[in-house]
């Protein structure tokens, strides 16, 4: 099994290019499953969850073909074999519950596995589920598998989440593209990835109204068309690589990073002493001359601060003048990195959903172990300040998310290996 070891202390100076959007790249890629024409998408990813949805398409009949240098996919949903998610597929990744609502909406019927992913916390499909029947989906539940049926296709209807879900706005934004009518999707999440989404899909045909907003209108058609489609910059990387910056008291030219994918992380990151400046298609960061400041953070749904980047964050404040009070308040499991951070010497006393970080001045190399995608990254970037070697073990939760950590952080002068 792979392993990361970094060496700390070295300033990161340089530019890196910010990847296509994971979370973006994903349900795009499902929305192939609505049309048998084909779907071309640029800017994704090379990652481990793109090929584990690729190998989930391609088990369904789904063709795909591209070139991973250039980050370009083509899917095409024409000659469809089989509407089932086997377990084996969807235990790897949550995400590949993303097919449900495409292939109910265009087969009538669908056989998806209950979800894996992270163990970050219990994350159920219920909306997903209920929000199908809002639209006239008849749903059962055998031997860890969701049956869906539609016999006379979807009807539109009204749904309102009772919490905001994102893979549940987006399954329930895809199925609604073609059911009978106009379908509402109230307290629907606003991530720039569901836009990106929505934006590809009025693209291929389809009829949304109210993209970035609470509230989705959507009127069904009876298809959709292929087309072309460039996945977003992923914010997540955005925000982690911007961190990077700032714990190692260097300065990075993010390529495709942007201040409006990290509209509460671009603050506080401010308020901390990063400067932070725009250049066209150009995110500068720079870390003040003397310590990071602690700052508070509070996880929220978009546009507050992604629940993704708290053990980032985390990372960033251990070292800071002062201490901050991080609280988690999507995920009930998400301080699974605490102990990992504090075997390198951070101060972090965790209290329910909210951790005190007291700001230290060195974190020394250790062995630590990544215990999910978010928490095996603030382990580099404490690696990458830390004295000494860092290993971190179990780096195939890296993979799921990171395009090219190693070759990134090396250009930019981190003396970093895989082993």
């Amino acid at each position: 099994m792979d392993k990361i070891r970094i060496r700390g202390g070295v300033p990161l100076q340089g530019e890196i290019k910010i990847s296509g959007a994971k979370n973006a790249a994903l349900p795009l890629m499902a929305a192939c499953l609505l049309t048998d024409k084909p779907l071309h998408l640029l800017n994704v990813p090379d990652l481990s969850d793109i090929d584990s949805m690729g190998q989930l398409l391609s088990q369904m009949g789904v063709s795909l073909d591209g070139d991973k240098d250039s980050n370009i996919l083509e899917l095409c949903a024409k000659n469809l074999s089989s509407i089932t998610a086997p377990y084996d597929i969807v235990r790897k990744m949550r995400a590949s519950v993303l097919v449900l609502g495409p292939l109910v909406a265009r087969e009538r019927e669908a056989h998806v596995s209950l979800p894996g992913g992270c163990a970050i916390g219990i994350r159920p499909i219920d909306l997903h589920l209920k929000g199908l029947e809002a639209l006239g989906a008849q749903i059962t539940l055998e031997d860890g598998y969701v049956h869906a049926h539609a016999p006379q296709g979807l009807k539109g209807g009204s749904f309102t989440f009772p919490v905001i879900s994102v893979t549940g706005t987006e399954n329930l934004l895809m199925a609604a593209t073609l059911a009978e009518g106009q379908t509402r999707l109230i307290n629907a999440a606003r991530e720039p990835e569901i836009g990106d989404l929505a934006h590809c899909l009025n693209a291929m045909g389809a009829k949304i109204s109210g993209i970035g907003s609470d509230t989705l209108v959507i009127e069904g058609v009876d298809r959709l068309e292929g087309t072309r489609h460039r996945v977003i910059s992923d914010r997540i990387e955005t925000g982690t690589y911007a961190m990077a910056a700032a714990m190692t008291g260097g300065s990075l030219r993010l390529h495709h990073g942007r201040l409006d994918l990290i509209p509460t992380v671009a603050p506080l990151l401010t308020q901390a002493g990063v400067c932070l400046e725009e250049e066209e298609e150009i995110l500068i960061v720079k870390a003040p001359s003397s310590r990071l400041q602690g700052v508070d953070m509070m996880t929220e749904p978009f546009p507050g601060f992604a629940t993704d980047l708290q053990a980032q964050w985390m990372a960033v404040m251990s070292l800071s003048a002062g201490a901050a009070m991080i609280t988690e308040t999507i995920w009930e499991n998400r301080f699974m990195h605490v102990p990992e951070l504090c075997r390198m010497g951070a101060n972090i006393t965790v209290h329910g959903s909210s951790a005190l970080v007291r700001g230290v001045k060195n974190l020394k190399g250790a062995p630590v172990m990544a215990t999910d995608l978010r928490a095996s990254v603030s382990l580099v970037l404490a690696g990458l300040v830390a004295e000494g070697d860092t290993i971190i073990n179990r780096v195939y939760h890296l993979d799921r998310g990171y395009e090219k950590v190693e070759e990134k952080l090396r250009a930019c002068g981190a003396d970093i290996e895989r082993m």
